[in-house]
């Protein structure tokens, strides 16, 4: 066994530790503005394409940065410690793109995607379906040439600046789950509401009506019917970098939080002297280590192909405990600043709000418990709780 980084990952840390700085420096913009000026997003575009991070899970071969699982979560833990969303100026292709695209829509929406020229937003949600995908009530009925969509979709991901929408549809009259590509351009689509989030974000998560949109025939993405098979693998996906993104977040809520209990003086010694305050950051290491260790270990098991069906348990267990222990550990740095930690101006505030949101999106605690207990019925604990072998299984 090897718990180090290799000189690959090292050199990944580093040029995502570079990154992370010139991006930081639009956080403040971004929470007193709510968002950021057309300007800003075109420098932040700059900075990411750049990195050459940004599609780090697309193939070199399409243009990406073709990284491994491991190589990304390495990455996105280092971009977890931007507030404000500003980890999402990274872009990533949909996962449902790489995995069912035909030829033609992968010239049409992935490359230009990897090269920042288009964004995809994710239209599953809706008002009566979140944590279940199967109570989607958007339509698509068959047409002499195509599909015509109606339907509202909530919390569209990156809806702002998408061009296009990886969008969950039941074809009728078969009641068929089914993903389409629908330009935001087209005829019926309209953006209800951008709602007004508990943290700010560098970017919007809009509310959309479709109304008889039509679409053609090649809009379909995989399978008719396939809809909630590819919808799964990108929650599988993002549930991973959720997970890292929480380690990261927690890392520099702990940071902040540390340095300042090592300064600031009350009751004639440094805070960091008293006994209350070692506990919380005691805690919050130790939180921490363990957190970064499972993440990146589940990352490892992925790269090597291990079972899927007890791999999405573990993804599940990362997102979990990652989200959880993040949420602790900002909590405990807010009070360890004492009255200077509910200050918008100091960035442990608003990594406490930033961080809540994680056990919520991309399935929740709650839903991921279920997988998890599901898991341990089917199979037992012991593919959850023991290294698997080399070779996968």
């Amino acid at each position: 066994m090897e718990f180090a980084y290799s000189k690959r990952h090292a050199e990944l840390r580093q040029r995502a530790t570079e990154l992370v700085k010139q991006l930081s420096s639009y956080e403040d913009e971004c929470e007193w503005n709510g968002s950021l000026s057309p300007e800003s997003r075109q420098s932040v575009r700059a900075i990411a394409l750049d990195s050459g991070l940004a599609s780090m899970n697309a193939p070199v071969e399409l243009g990406g940065a073709g990284l491994s699982w491991l190589e990304q979560v390495v990455v996105e833990e280092e971009l977890g410690k931007l507030t404000n969303g500003l980890w999402a100026a990274v872009w990533r292709p949909t996962a449902a793109l790489l995995l069912a695209s035909t030829p033609e829509q992968r010239e049409r929406y992935l490359v230009p995607e990897i090269r920042g020229a288009r964004f995809g937003g994710r239209a599953v949600t809706e008002p009566t379906a979140g944590s279940d995908p199967r109570q989607i009530a958007t339509t698509a009925v068959r047409t002499g040439g195509g599909y015509r969509i109606s339907g509202e979709k909530w919390f569209v991901t990156l809806g702002d600046i998408a061009d296009y929408f990886v969008l969950l549809a039941v074809v009728q009259p078969d009641n068929a789950p089914t993903m389409f590509l629908v330009d935001k351009n087209l005829p019926g689509v309209e953006c209800v509401e951008v709602p007004r989030y508990t943290h700010q974000f560098a970017f919007a998560h809009p509310h959309f009506r479709f109304t008889d949109v039509e679409v053609g025939a090649d809009a379909v993405l995989g399978t008719v019917g396939g809809g909630l098979q590819l919808s799964q693998a990108t929650f599988f996906e993002e549930r991973v970098l959720v997970a890292a993104h929480a380690v990261g977040a927690a890392e520099r809520a702990l940071t902040l939080a540390s340095d300042w209990a090592r300064q600031r003086v009350q009751g004639g010694d440094r805070i960091i002297r008293h006994q209350l305050i070692q506990a919380m950051l005691a805690d919050s290491a130790i939180e921490l280590a363990l957190n970064r260790t499972f993440v990146h270990q589940v990352a490892w098991d992925i790269d090597r192909g291990h079972d899927l069906k007890t791999l999405n348990a573990k993804v599940a267990m990362a997102k979990v405990s990652a989200t959880e222990s993040a949420g602790r550990i900002a909590d405990r740095a807010v009070q360890i600043f004492g009255g200077r930690g509910y200050i918008r101006d100091n960035p442990v505030e608003r990594v406490y709000r930033d961080v809540r949101v994680d056990r919520i999106w991309m399935g929740t605690s709650e839903v991921q418990r279920l997988v998890i207990a599901n898991e341990i019925d089917k199979r037992g604990i012991s593919g959850l709780v023991h290294f698997a072998e080399q070779g996968g299984s």
